[in-house]
């Protein structure tokens, strides 16, 4: 007997489960990659943006977006990548900030996404006691999309998820 279809809004709360590899603390959703869900027929049509085109864990996402639906019931998914527009630091959701916030992680400040290459100073808060008073140690933190931060209060470092 096969399963009754599930609706598109079912499935958008499914892959809310799905953790990013990386940052398992936020879902692929409020990461903001997974751009679209569609039925096409009998076969469901997932469309991820990844947050670069060289991000090393886009097959391991795809990977687990499947797994995750197949375990769901699906044996027809088909995974779409679309790379334009390109992902922004801007898609990730309020959720999705908040649990970055709480797992020491700094989200992107608001509205600097647009000035990527820019030269000018970022107030970006710290994750552990919220002071401004911080500084960038690294542009390279680690994973490529994270910048190395230190509060200048607590003294902590942390990581900066960069604005893209």
């Amino acid at each position: 007997m096969t399963p009754a279809r599930p609706s598109v809004e079912e499935v958008w709360s499914w892959l809310g489960e799905v953790p990013d590899p990386e940052i398992p603390v936020i879902s692929l959703v409020d990461l903001g990659i997974v751009r679209d869900v569609a039925w096409a027929g009998d076969t469901l049509e997932v469309t991820v943006t990844p947050t670069y085109s060289g991000c090393p864990a886009t097959s391991v996402i795809n990977f687990e977006i499947d797994r995750h639906l197949r375990e769901k019931g699906l044996d027809r998914v088909a995974l779409k990548r679309r790379l334009s527009p390109a992902w922004t630091t801007d898609w990730i959701s309020r959720e999705g900030r908040d649990k970055l916030r709480d797992y020491g992680i700094a989200p992107p400040v608001d509205g600097t996404a647009a000035c990527v290459g820019s030269l000018r100073a970022l107030d970006v808060a710290c994750p552990r006691c919220g002071s401004r008073r911080t500084e960038r140690i690294s542009q390279f933190g680690s994973t490529p999309c994270k910048a190395h931060w230190r509060c200048q209060d607590c003294l902590e470092p942390f990581d900066y998820f960069k604005s893209i």
